[in-house]
């Protein structure tokens, strides 16, 4: 690596959607830097996307405990980074825990958002105006960027983009008992945020059954914490669709999401990855906004009222109807997805 090569440490988010929409700033250095060595410090939960990013060169787990500090641990683990050689420090999440790191391990210029008042921690702070930046991903790729950069416009980011095995394909479709000799629709109805971002499991079953009846197979798809609802879904589908929430690590849900005739999906982080597989999509928003974190491909369909209490961003409904998503009929998204 010669001098004037960089070499990034990124510290990725907590959330999966977030780690598919940092690759974006990743596929972005590599664009004006392709010797650029870019590693990634990220929790173990979101850093498996990763292994599908050919940007990314190593990945460093943080064994953090959620939502503690680990002051000693990250001290530690910034102390065994100082002899890694990084010229650039990004710090993607808005956390003062986040930006410890970078400054123990005494990386030269450390890149991010004012965020937690992290003055000292960082020495490129960035203010970030929200009008100015609405979208994560346009967060993202300023902090890229030096901060005379105009702001990106959406049509000027570059899409994530998730690589897929083939072979790890077939081995996950006969681990799981499946075949892809019918068209798949993949469900995704459950998502980490909360209630306000679920459209009913009712509705899920409606779309299901009108797939079923043309002859389509559906895949149920999840964590661990998804069984119940695609259980749910199943049970008022008459039982013919494939459960597979929980049975996957984050790597297998991207192979098997890869083979996809059309996904329906909440505002997720499986959203995110069908959109960076390009697969066709239904995006389904409640409380949330999809000018803030749309699917970034052009493949894609919105599926969202727009009443004048959304989006909220609350993880429950302050109002306690949650009409944004019961109101939105079954028959909706199934037109939009014939439009894809």
């Amino acid at each position: 690596m010669s001098e004037q090569t960089k070499k990034y440490l990124i510290i990725g988010p907590a959330w999966v959607g977030d780690m598919v929409m940092a690759q974006s700033l990743f596929i972005d250095i590599k664009s004006r830097e392709p010797d650029a060595q870019i590693d990634v410090l990220a929790p173990a939960w979101t850093a498996a996307m990763t292994d599908r990013m050919p940007q990314v060169g190593e990945l460093i787990a943080g064994n953090f405990n959620h939502g503690k500090l680990s002051l000693g641990e990250r001290i530690r683990l910034g102390k065994s980074l100082r002899d890694r050689g990084y010229s650039n420090a990004i710090v993607l999440p808005n956390s003062l825990k986040s930006a410890l790191v970078p400054a123990v391990a005494r990386i030269p210029q450390r890149t991010g958002w004012l965020g937690e008042q992290r003055w000292g921690l960082l020495n490129d702070i960035r203010r970030l105006d929200k009008q100015r930046w609405p979208m994560t991903v346009q967060r993202f790729i300023a902090l890229g960027e030096s901060k005379a950069a105009p702001v990106r416009a959406i049509d000027k980011v570059p899409p994530p983009l998730l690589e897929v095995d083939a072979n790890a394909v077939l081995t996950v479709l006969q681990a799981n008992q499946l075949d892809t000799e019918k068209p798949i629709l993949v469900l995704c109805p459950g998502a980490e945020f909360g209630p306000s971002k679920q459209w009913p499991a009712a509705h899920y079953a409606a779309v299901a059954k009108a797939y079923l009846q043309l002859d389509w197979q559906v895949w149920l798809m999840g964590s661990d914490k998804d069984v119940l609802v695609c259980d749910e879904i199943n049970g008022a589908s008459g039982g013919q669709c494939h459960v597979l929430a929980g049975k996957t690590s984050l790597p297998e849900a991207v192979d098997l999401m890869s083979l996809a005739s059309l996904v329906v999906s909440n505002d997720s982080g499986l959203m995110h990855i069908a959109a960076a597989l390009q697969k066709p999509l239904v995006a389904v928003y409640g409380s949330t906004d999809p000018g803030h974190t749309p699917p970034l491909s052009h493949n894609h369909a919105i599926a969202r009222l727009g009443l004048d209490c959304s989006p909220c961003f609350k993880r429950e409904c302050p109002l306690e109807h949650l009409n944004c998503l019961t109101q939105l009929s079954p028959q909706r998204v199934i037109e939009l997805s014939q439009t894809l």
